[in-house]
């Protein structure tokens, strides 16, 4: 008689967890597709991952391409929504060419995207420019398709 009841005790613990497990996974699907994926609203994985956080430049140049300025219109409108956040955009360049030209070149990059953010309405106080030159490779490589990853101004969460 003991066995049946501690039986009976155990398929009703059971039962109970398995009914907790269920409306936690209900409550979990409801939730917005960032916080299921674990990206805070606002932070920079969400600039990443949502809007883009990189522009590219042909090169030696530092004039923005119409995919550099549909990314731009992405982050102004990010930023729009996130009146509280401040922007850094770093110019970043291949490594060919000397430290100084691409220091210069960087600059030029970085604040190509801070004018064009400006332009659409995003308060310049909010944003910060630095170059890098030739520095900070995201691409490893001696060759074009690491020059093209290379030649870009990428726009960080402050």
């Amino acid at each position: 008689m003991n066995i049946k009841i501690l039986g009976a005790f155990a398929a009703v613990a059971l039962l109970a967890a398995c009914s907790s497990d269920d409306k936690t996974a209900t409550t979990s699907t409801t939730n917005s597709s960032s916080a299921t994926s674990g990206i805070v609203s606002g932070s920079q994985e969400d600039l990443v991952a949502n809007v883009g956080d990189r522009v590219f430049y042909d090169v030696n140049k530092s004039a923005l391409k119409t995919e550099g300025k549909a990314t731009l219109d992405r982050q102004a409108a990010w930023l729009a929504k996130w009146a509280k956040n401040n922007v850094q955009v770093a110019g970043n360049c291949d490594e060919r060419g000397t430290s100084e030209f691409n220091i210069a070149l960087g600059n030029r990059r970085a604040k190509a995207s801070k004018d064009y953010l400006v332009a659409m309405g995003v308060a310049g106080t909010r944003i910060s420019t630095i170059s890098y030159g030739k520095d900070r490779p995201v691409a490893l490589g001696s060759n074009e398709q690491a020059w093209m990853q290379n030649r870009n101004a990428i726009t960080s969460v402050k």
